[in-house]
């Protein structure tokens, strides 16, 4: 009787070219789930109108006070500081998108499939926060440079405009834009870490808003020390068109150390995805 020679193991496990999971397809599905939801249209939507319109507002409002205004208060006004001061409000849009992104598919059950089809979950991970990312920093980008000019024309009319050209403009125009970003990456960490909307996003917002009010109340030997190096304390400094001489970080060192809370929080929260049962 002819022995049958069986497939090596690894030749039946081994899974076709056609359904193997690979970083690339990874994205493609997370771009398709990303723009699926409503919730994206209406947060960037959001965003960029929160950008603009309170943007305008400042300016306008600048504008019209403007020849009232003390000397000193005249001389202390940044116009291109006025034009993007709606990202106080765009960050916590923003935020608060990039919790969902996460903590949506925990609602629903929707990331027991994610997990399913990357076994390995990292690639999960890597592929909200590329896809995101990348999404985030055009739409914040446009929303920065958009919010810029409409400001910029209302302060025309009493000569206060000033050019991407001028010191320090450009950079916390686009700053702007890079800030935002990673607020909402910082948001993705947290709500893979929490795996709770409500949570993540008490979080997020006690991260940004809470705990700078907070290191104001410490004594100044430490307020001191500590202060700079608070997330949004440290990430805003890249929106600062003159920054202050004597400051501990300067732009773009701060905006690194804020980058540095987000990779912390993506790095937990993909510890804990791959510790975890989904």
């Amino acid at each position: 009787m002819t022995a049958v020679a069986s497939k090596p193991v690894a030749a039946r496990t081994a899974l076709p070219d056609s359904v193997r999971v690979t970083l690339p397809r990874v994205l493609r599905s997370e771009w398709s789930k990303f723009w699926s939801l409503r919730s994206s249209y209406f947060a960037l939507g959001g965003m960029v109108l929160a950008m603009i319109v309170f943007g305008g507002l400042f300016a306008l409002v600048t504008a019209n006070q403007y020849p009232t205004m003390p000397p000193a208060r005249q001389a202390a006004i940044d116009p291109a500081q006025v034009s993007l001061r709606g990202y106080a409000i765009a960050q916590l849009v923003i935020g608060v998108l990039g919790v969902l992104v996460v903590t949506g598919e925990y609602a629903t059950g929707m990331i027991r499939s994610s997990i399913a089809a990357a076994p390995r979950r990292w690639p999960v991970l890597v592929g909200k926060a590329v896809i995101f990312a990348g999404i985030t920093l055009v739409v914040t980008e446009i929303a920065s440079f958009a919010a810029f000019f409409v400001g910029q024309a209302f302060l025309a009319s009493q000569h206060l405009d000033v050019g991407l050209g001028a010191d320090g403009v450009l950079r916390g125009v686009v700053g702007t834009g890079l800030y935002l970003t990673v607020v909402g990456l910082v948001g993705t960490g947290i709500g893979f870490v929490l795996r709770s909307t409500a949570g993540a996003v008490a979080t997020l917002f006690g991260l940004l808003l809470v705990l700078p009010v907070l290191g104001e109340a410490l004594p100044s030997d430490w307020g001191d020390k500590i202060n700079p190096y608070l997330p949004s304390n440290a990430g805003q400094q890249v929106l600062v068109v003159h920054p202050d001489a004597a400051a501990t970080l300067g732009p773009w060192a701060g905006f690194a150390v804020f980058c540095g809370y987000a990779l912390l929080a993506l790095l937990v929260g993909g510890y804990l995805l791959r510790r975890r049962d989904a």
